[in-house]
């Protein structure tokens, strides 16, 4: 066979990802912080785009000429409000009707020149104060939150003197984190600063010294050691305690009486005070805001028994295309880049203004197919919660499962009983003894929690226990299953939580 070159002509189809549509796509999985961080970047960046407050847009439908006249218009009338007449036409006053004592008016000043117009500091408060000073200033109304490190720093300068001894605490607070612990080895910061180990650990010292108690520790073991020298209560006994920490963690309340040299009182009320400490001293200050959570989707209940689905109009950015303003710059535009670049924005402006549209029905629609699934959730509880996966939603909704999936990541909805990630409603299935209808994982969670809150001291339920009782309730779930969802609620074993109540009750005595 020889082999030549040729034309073919081939017919295909393929799937081809615009820039518009991968970034419609994005839009689907921001969160509303996030979308408006983009809303507010595509508003510097598009002239054409405007935010809609909600405010009547004046009609302009003269077009550019009609524009710049009621420009000028509009220059003219705020002129006129700035003379003397125009302001004492507007107050409906005279500037002169003024009480004894006050600063000259201002049509004493014009009436001696603009250049004699005197330069005062004006009142604030009832005092007379000027804005820069005088202690009831503007500035002494303004409250800043403290932080860690200022309030270290601020404690570091009235307890140390020596300039050397300052700069290495100075070092030494720079590497306290938020919770209140040192994260960098002292060895490092003594090799970094030239100075001896000792000389560091000596201003250490002085920085453990600072309010708040246990800040500056390099572990929990120290941070708890210095809590207690402060409240005089560090003995032999608890300096035992502190040192075998992860006895405490796992109950062991008789290894802990056994190397403490105490009896089971004695160690019920160390625990007890161990736990009174704080393992985060630094947690009370500044450090990052918390974000409050803000729900996408409000979930109502309707007068006649169902749900209504409502958007949050505080979490949909609203935006308008400015076409009087696009109308304008096309007739000005100048050069073949000047109009390429307008009609970019333009089409960027009206295929962003429809992505948020599509984005909020999606949403909306998404929203309402969890409620319909989830009914018995809102009507009832966690207990009455079904197992649901995408696909099921994506079918009933006519979607694919990476839409579903996308929608529900990072938005909320509140309801009754709370606020609750949408993800929060898509639940593996347990299966039911006999025939019965499977049961959602996290209904089971929480019963598993429920039957272990209820137990008594003397009960104490074991996995096997909580897998019969299950069983009994319809329930057909593995004893390993029960271990796994129990670790996920951060609850301990039977015999950790045997110890504990145990030691509970005889420190109630």
């Amino acid at each position: 066979m020889a082999m030549m070159p040729r034309m073919e002509l081939r017919q295909g189809q393929s799937l081809v990802m615009t820039p518009q549509l991968l970034q419609a796509i994005k839009l689907l999985q921001l969160s509303h912080l996030e979308l408006q961080n983009f809303v507010e970047g595509e508003l510097e960046r598009n002239p054409l785009l405007e935010r809609d407050d909600g405010a009547d847009v004046p009609a302009e439908a003269n077009g550019a000429e009609g524009v710049l006249a009621a420009d000028a218009e509009s220059f003219a009338r705020a002129e006129s409000l700035n003379t003397l007449e125009g302001m004492e036409g507007r107050l409906g006053t005279s500037l002169d009707n003024v009480f004894q004592g006050e600063q000259p008016s201002l049509a004493r000043s014009e009436a001696s020149g603009a250049d004699s117009l005197p330069i005062v500091g004006g009142s604030y408060g009832s005092s007379g104060g000027s804005f820069e000073d005088g202690p009831d200033g503007f500035e002494s109304s303004l409250t800043a939150e403290l932080s860690l490190h200022d309030h270290l720093s601020t404690q570091l300068d009235l307890a140390v003197d020596a300039p050397a001894e300052r700069i290495i605490g100075r070092h030494l607070i720079d590497a306290v984190d938020d919770s209140g612990y040192l994260t960098e080895p002292v060895a490092e910061i003594a090799e970094r600063l030239g100075v001896g180990v000792e000389r560091v650990e000596a201003v250490l010292r002085i920085v453990q010294s600072f309010d708040p108690s246990g800040v500056a520790a390099r572990d929990v073991a120290e941070c708890l050691a210095i809590q207690l020298r402060d409240r005089d209560r560090f003995d032999p006994a608890m300096q035992m305690l502190v040192a075998n920490l992860h006895l405490v963690a796992k109950r062991d309340f008789a290894a802990l009486k056994r190397i403490c040299g105490v009896d089971d009182e004695d160690v019920a009320d160390m625990v007890a005070e161990i736990r009174r400490l704080d393992p985060k001293p630094g947690r009370g200050f500044g450090g990052s805001a918390a974000e409050t959570v803000v729900p996408d989707v409000f979930i109502r209940a309707a007068p006649d028994g169902s749900w209504l689905v409502d958007l949050n109009p505080e979490t949909l950015p609203r935006l308008l295309v400015n076409q009087t303003y696009h109308a304008r710059v096309s007739k000005s535009a100048r050069s073949d880049q000047d109009r390429a670049f307008i009609a970019e924005c333009l089409q960027t402006a009206n295929w962003l203004t429809r992505s948020l549209e599509q984005r909020a029905r999606t949403i909306l629609k998404v929203a309402s197919e969890i409620v319909r699934q989830q009914d018995g959730f809102f009507a009832h509880g966690v207990e009455h919660l079904r197992p649901l996966n995408l696909k099921t939603v994506a079918d009933a909704i006519g979607m694919h499962e990476s839409t579903v999936s996308r929608v529900t990541s990072n938005k909320y909805l509140t309801c009754s009983r709370g606020v609750f990630e949408m993800k929060y409603f898509f639940s593996a299935a347990i299966a039911a003894t006999g025939y019965g209808e499977a049961h959602s994982a996290e209904a089971v969670r929480f019963r598993i929690k429920q039957m272990i809150d209820e137990e008594s001291p003397s009960a104490v339920l074991s996995d096997d226990a909580i897998v019969a009782r299950l069983k009994d309730g319809g329930i057909d779930i593995a004893r390993r299953t029960v271990a796994k969802y129990r670790e996920s609620l951060r609850i301990p074993s039977s015999m950790e939580r045997r110890r504990e109540k145990v030691a509970m009750a005889l420190g109630g005595r």
